[in-house]
């Protein structure tokens, strides 16, 4: 659906984005992150047709989107960081206004905004002044403005930015949702949002992509491997006994427990190694309970700052 070969912007000397290649397909939901100043909206605004690149190809549903410009904006919804709205109109008024300039007949138009606004939940404000709206109200409304063209694709620069939490939750739901029908590329400051939404994400830093997976992945590339917190009831020596025998265990830890009478590990093995249930059939033939366990993956927030702040220690990611 999206497919980006070398893209490159240049302003003067300062190199905005710098060769970045990646491919999203249809009906995934993609997070964009990276620092101020990476290149995060530099790079949509390309992708919408806003801006030119200095080289390299974008193609939207397999079309180069410097050659056929106008059917390419017809498939793309773009909410900005900071929607364009209207304080003057009412929500009607601009759905109706936006509907028109991306060319909707009229006997179709009427029917598409209240589908929309339905699906974004902004009936009950429709005749209200956008101005009076609150802060999330009017995201709502800018994300309706999105959706108006019935685009296959949305992308969505900062979509919960300047929101509360009930706000946040609302429209991470609402990505949700409309991820079942379209294409999404978002952009966020806010991870655990990305981690709740995306299975995929981009990271570019200083204009390079410096990853392309999903979180899951990311976090056995950085630490190197696949690793399990185990609590127990039982001695060190017990355990060391019980799970001395299991080959894909390249490291065992033993930390202290937070709990009495218990004993604390984490159990590593090599990448794309499972070694939960060796473990749980080794401790049971011991007799040694399981308390807990769970894995130990990065959270993208760590993800993110180690790919952002090393990134010249590790290669970039692709798929």
């Amino acid at each position: 659906m999206i497919e980006v070969s070398n893209l490159t912007r240049r302003y003067g000397r300062h190199t905005a984005v710098d060769k970045a290649s990646f491919k999203i397909e249809q009906g995934e939901i993609v997070g964009f992150l990276g620092p101020n100043g990476a290149g995060k909206s530099t790079t949509m605004n390309i992708l919408t047709g806003y801006l030119s690149a200095t080289e390299g190809i974008v193609k939207i549903d397999g079309q180069d989107i410097l050659e056929h410009p106008k059917e390419i904006k017809k498939k793309i919804g773009y909410l900005p960081e900071n929607p364009p709205l209207y304080p003057d109109m009412t929500v009607s008024e601009y759905l109706s206004f936006a509907g028109e300039i991306k060319k909707i007949p009229p006997g179709v138009k009427k029917e598409r905004m209240n589908r929309i606004m339905e699906t974004v939940g902004i009936q009950d404000v429709s005749k209200r002044l956008i101005k009076n709206l609150s802060r999330g109200y009017k995201q709502r409304v800018g994300l309706a403005q999105a959706m108006i063209g019935d685009p296959k694709i949305l992308i969505l620069d900062e979509p919960t930015a300047g929101l509360d939490p009930k706000q946040i939750l609302e429209i991470r739901d609402l990505i949700i949702e409309l991820g079942k029908e379209h294409t999404v590329f978002l952009s966020s400051h806010i991870l655990p949002e990305v981690s709740a939404v995306c299975r995929r994400v981009l990271i570019i830093n200083s204009g390079r992509l410096v990853a392309d997976d999903s979180p899951e992945n990311l976090a056995r590339r950085i630490l190197g491997g696949n690793r399990i917190l185990l609590r127990m009831d039982a001695s060190e020596a017990a355990v060391s006994r019980a799970l001395g025998g299991i080959s894909p265990i390249t490291k065992l830890e033993f930390r202290e427990s937070p709990e009495l009478g218990t004993v604390e590990i984490i159990a590593e093995a090599e990448k794309e190694t499972d070694i939960r249930r060796d473990l749980s059939r080794a401790l049971a033939a011991a007799g040694i309970p399981i308390l807990m366990m769970r894995s130990l993956d990065l959270s993208l927030e760590d993800i993110f700052l180690n790919l952002t702040t090393k990134e010249d220690e590790l290669p970039a990611v692709g798929r």
